[in-house]
């Protein structure tokens, strides 16, 4: 979120939970990127701002619920105040359970794994209208193409993003694997450790294609212990997520501290990938 939207996006937050009747009098920013996550205290509300146009909120709330109403692994809305999205300010808010972080923090690639495949399977019984997996891959490599966009990519780096996205993405919406509703984007920082057991957030990222994709996001490890997985695929997936993640780290308005430094060794880890599983990269 743009800093000067920041304190905007705060106020509308605790005068939301407020009108609500719970009490906001402190705010704690737990995370800026897209949108603000907030912690509201005293009444201990998880709360995530992003302005109207963002316009992902409501799908978000949707779709928490009927994955929460299922047993699946994922973070629910506060319990107190009816479960929707409140406009205030020209922000969206929605207010959520706060987890308090359980002991030890670090995930096992096991529980992961576990974790990961129970949210897939509750996944596979929705019926929801989502983009594939290859759109978002579209939205990247467009990024990469637009120099207005990305122009501190330099021309090399800029062909070999453009040619990864394009013929990994073409490749592995080709091999015809079986595909479902998924995360997105189930990475570390979208799974919290709480005494409930691990439970997924940031639930906006939602597309359809193979679980690959989604372990692509997770520690190589967790691989290891998801049933059933194509490791071919996986591997070619794993360089694909790399290839997009790389591509946001070099649009002009990427906010992520360091994002550039990451952007440039992200490179160099796609052309180490590339050369050690010899893929086969169409121009």
């Amino acid at each position: 979120m743009q800093a000067s939207e920041v304190p905007r996006a705060m106020a509308a937050a605790m005068s939301t939970a407020s009108s609500l009747g719970l009490t906001a009098d402190d705010v704690t920013v737990l995370q800026d990127s897209n949108r603000l996550t907030l912690r509201l205290l005293p009444c201990d509300v998880l709360a995530r701002v992003a302005p109207v146009a963002h316009q992902a909120a409501p799908f978000e709330v949707e779709l928490a619920q009927r994955l929460a109403g299922t047993g699946c692994p994922v973070a629910v809305l506060d319990p107190r105040v009816e479960p929707r999205v409140h406009e205030r300010d020209g922000f969206e808010v929605t207010l959520w359970t706060y987890y308090e972080p359980a002991t030890p923090r670090e995930i096992s690639p096991a529980d992961y794994a576990d974790a990961l495949q129970r949210l897939h399977a509750g996944m596979r019984a929705l019926d929801v209208p989502t983009p594939r997996f290859t759109d978002r891959v579209e939205q990247a490599r467009r990024l990469v193409a637009n120099r207005d966009r990305s122009p501190a990519l330099a021309d090399a780096d800029r062909e070999l993003l453009g040619a990864t996205l394009r013929g990994l993405g073409r490749a592995i919406g080709e091999r015809g694997a079986a595909e479902q509703l998924l995360h997105g984007e189930p990475h570390p920082g979208n799974v919290l450790t709480t005494k409930n057991g691990l439970l997924f957030i940031d639930l906006e990222t939602c597309c359809r294609g193979p679980v690959e994709f989604d372990l692509a996001h997770a520690p190589e490890e967790v691989g290891e212990h998801y049933p059933g997985v194509d490791q071919d695929l996986l591997r070619q997936c794993r360089v694909l997520v790399l290839a997009m993640i790389t591509a946001w780290r070099w649009d002009r308005g990427d906010q992520l501290p360091n994002g550039r430094q990451l952007g440039a060794e992200w490179l160099s880890g796609i052309r180490a990938a590339l050369d050690s599983n010899d893929f086969d990269i169409p121009g």
